[in-house]
């Protein structure tokens, strides 16, 4: 029956694909698509432009309404040349807890998330239970992004996310966005004997990152707060 999994189990059977970011995550998703599917749910599966990653979307229940979405990625962060004293691609379990490359970051949540759809899956939904795995999450949330297009153009998107990221078993409403940005400076080349008739990029450079911590003082001290951060203002 769909349901028979445990977490535990769950959990084991998704540290056991090595989804380490530069590398595939297809096996990983491939297994949960068809554990889905037989369960009953509608599968997508995006792929990124090489074929050899993917993100899944599921739904479980009615598919003429909005509904809740559990968000999780699938991909970890490495292992190579890290001491570790079990085998990281094997849950191990030692004083109560359980060990693996994954385990809390995040395949814990998407153990979770896989179990409480395949649940869901025996009952008669009024609200559809929508499942997002993603991928490339540790390299700077990359591969959700196809994810998030397709949702845009959706007939029904989900009224809410719980994102499984760890907050030590508290709800965290909220969390702090970022803006990357490249700065590029071009100098003016010259001999040393005449440098002060060309620029010296490292000197704009250097100029650019003294402005952009008197930007910093002025948001620690001015900005807007929000005592729910360890840090409650813009950094």
């Amino acid at each position: 029956m769909p349901d028979t999994w445990t977490t535990e189990a769950m959990l084991a059977r998704l540290i056991a694909f090595p989804t380490v970011s530069a590398d595939s995550n297809l096996d990983l998703i491939r297994f949960c698509a068809e554990l889905l599917e037989t369960a009953g749910a509608e599968v997508s599966i995006i792929h990124d432009d090489t074929g050899k990653k993917a993100n899944l979307f599921a739904t479980m229940g009615p598919r003429d309404r909005a509904g809740v979405l559990l968000s999780g990625h699938t991909d970890v962060v490495p292992v190579t040349g890290q001491n570790w004293t079990v085998p990281p691609f094997e849950m191990s379990r030692s004083n109560g807890r359980l060990f693996g490359r994954g385990a809390c970051d995040m395949k814990g949540f998407v153990a979770s998330a896989l179990v409480t759809a395949l649940k869901a899956a025996r009952i008669d939904l009024q609200t559809p239970l929508h499942l997002a795995l993603s991928y490339d999450e540790e390299i700077g949330c990359v591969g959700v992004r196809s994810l998030i297009d397709m949702l845009a153009t959706a007939p029904f998107r989900p009224q809410f996310c719980i994102v499984g990221e760890p907050t030590s078993m508290q709800v965290a409403t909220g969390h702090k966005g970022k803006t990357a940005a490249r700065v590029t400076t071009t100098g003016q080349a010259a001999h040393s004997a005449l440098a002060p008739t060309a620029l010296n990029a490292i000197h704009m450079a250097c100029d650019m990152i003294g402005y952009l911590r008197e930007i910093q003082d002025d948001l620690a001290r001015n900005g807007a707060q929000d005592p729910g951060y360890d840090i409650p203002y813009s950094t």
